[in-house]
């Protein structure tokens, strides 16, 4: 049903594809939007294994919202881990791809969790992560991927 890597030599294995999904801080996602369009946007997220999900916040309505109301197909897309091997001047960068099923988390109490152990990932303490919520977490609004599939490359920028 998925793509294989075309070139074997540059897939990662999925221990890594984990790996680059829990330490990268910004990824994008992509689903189809207006009349047939793909629209893609950057957003802050965190990836939970046991889950096999990844979660994000985002607003109430606007174009991704009503895009994943008409079809909950998405991927995602992170890349960095970029690496010195070889040659200063061209470094080696991974990338991970997620094909997955989004949707808004319904349960307030768990999208709260969720946006707690989110925040853990780009604030620099938990009290500060708690002031923000008291000031704005019942308008919080979490979405989820169900991952479907996923897969991972490394390649050289040269």
């Amino acid at each position: 049903m998925f793509r294989p890597v075309r070139k074997k030599q540059n897939e990662i294995d999925l221990e890594a594809v984990k790996k680059l999904l829990s330490s990268e801080r910004r990824g994008v996602i992509a689903v189809i939007g207006d009349n047939g369009y793909p629209y893609a946007i950057p957003v802050n997220f965190v990836y939970v294994e046991e889950d096999n999900r990844i979660y994000f916040h985002g607003a109430r309505s606007g174009h991704k919202v009503d895009s994943l109301k008409a079809c909950d197909k998405v991927c995602f897309t992170v890349y960095g881990n970029e690496t010195i091997k070889d040659e200063e001047w061209a470094p080696y960068m991974q990338s991970a791809v997620v094909f997955g099923r989004g949707h808004l988390v319904m349960d307030q109490e768990r999208a709260i969790c969720l946006v707690r152990r989110m925040a853990s990932k780009y604030y620099p303490d938990s009290d500060l992560i708690e002031e923000e919520i008291a000031i704005s977490g019942k308008a919080v609004q979490m979405f989820e991927i169900e991952i479907e599939h996923m897969s991972g490359k490394e390649v050289q920028e040269r």
